[in-house]
């Protein structure tokens, strides 16, 4: 029985993530064998808060190792967020919650984004880490959104 509460938690915890859209990738630098090594732009829409999307870029380890799933990608991206349509904040907003996470690597290793929310100022705060379990890593990159009214004076009407 509690193994299958932990089970559950891990779904409910999994779902509750965005799931990222590719958007495209660059070559960064030709391999003869295998993959080309790539910087890559990836959307999600934040899964609790409907108007606002963000996008990652990532860069992705090629060769043969890339090729087949082995590569430890690099710990380099960057993040933006925007409002894209009209905000609408739940009661129960969490302080801070894991958005989207993604595994770079085999073992160990993962970027994850938490959202945070300033409410003195009104602005979501999105701040990207890459971590490994084993030993910290410090890359980090942060992207705020103001909660703002969507729409012209002239469209509401």
């Amino acid at each position: 029985m509690r193994m299958k509460l932990r089970h559950l938690a891990f779904l409910l915890l999994f779902s509750a993530t965005a799931q990222a859209e590719e958007i495209g990738c660059v070559t960064t630098a030709w391999k003869l064998i295998g993959a080309n090594h790539r910087v890559c732009v990836y959307a999600f829409d934040d899964p609790k808060i409907p108007g606002v999307t963000c996008h990652v870029s990532q860069a992705k380890a090629g060769g043969i190792k890339g090729s087949l799933g082995l590569a430890e990608d690099p710990s380099q991206f960057s993040i933006a967020c925007r409002q894209v349509g009209p905000v609408a904040l739940p009661a129960d907003l969490p302080e801070s919650e894991i958005v989207f996470s993604e595994n770079t690597s085999l073992l160990f290793k993962e970027t994850a984004i938490h959202r945070s929310y300033d409410a003195k100022r009104k602005v979501l705060i999105y701040l990207a880490i890459s971590r490994r379990l084993i030993e910290g890593a410090p890359a980090n990159a942060i992207s705020t959104v103001p909660v703002m009214p969507w729409g012209s004076v002239a469209e509401r009407h």
